[in-house]
């Protein structure tokens, strides 16, 4: 049962309206829904419109953020569930902790260090929550067309770029964000334990 999403995303508005556009969609769906938000706590970007749709409604939203950025001034001051940690480490520790899934939003560097470390404990089993990536305008084709070609070099296993969930719909991101199957991880660890013994 997915009860509460933490959404990775810029502190950026991104250069077009559309990236505004779906954020505002995707809290909507989340009011719809009943899902609270966990989020990075920030009052600007894309985090921003997530976290005032939501408060508007009078929905769940928790912020997370390190006291490094709330001095910076950009926390969310409006938030009732508000968590300061140490470090960004401690960061997305406590937001995995907290939530059910993840879906990321068009974002930066931080997004994309918020995404991998997500897909690597995936991968590993360390954690078993689904991640889905809102493709909007395309954001994430370069991404998905470089675990392609990691596929193709032998540094992805197929199994694992096939399990990513990617859509350019909330709804439909949704639907597979419960659908989702976690691999095993005793079969792929054996295959590259048997194509090291061969080179």
């Amino acid at each position: 049962m997915i009860k509460r999403i933490c959404v990775f995303c810029g502190s950026s508005m991104g250069n077009k309206p559309v990236y505004r556009e779906a954020a505002k969609a995707l809290a909507e769906l989340f009011v719809r829904e009943d899902i609270g938000l966990v989020y990075g706590g920030a009052n600007v970007g894309l985090m921003k419109i997530l976290a005032d749709t939501l408060l508007e409604a009078k929905k769940e939203v928790i912020g997370v953020m390190p006291h490094s950025l709330i001095a910076n001034e950009v926390a969310h001051t409006s938030l009732e569930h508000f968590i300061e940690v140490e470090t960004m480490s401690e960061r997305k520790n406590k937001m995995a902790e907290l939530s059910d899934a993840f879906i990321a939003l068009p974002g930066g560097f931080g997004t994309l260090d918020e995404l991998s470390e997500v897909l690597t404990y995936n991968q590993l089993r360390i954690c078993d929550k689904p991640l889905g990536f809102l493709n909007t305008a395309g954001y994430y084709d370069k991404f998905m067309a470089f675990a392609d070609h990691a596929v193709e070099e032998g540094f992805v296993r197929a199994e694992h770029r096939k399990n990513l969930i990617i859509s350019e719909d909330v709804t439909n991101l949704l639907k597979k964000l419960h659908q989702y199957q976690p691999l095993e991880t005793e079969k792929w660890i054996r295959d590259i334990k048997d194509e090291s013994k061969k080179r």
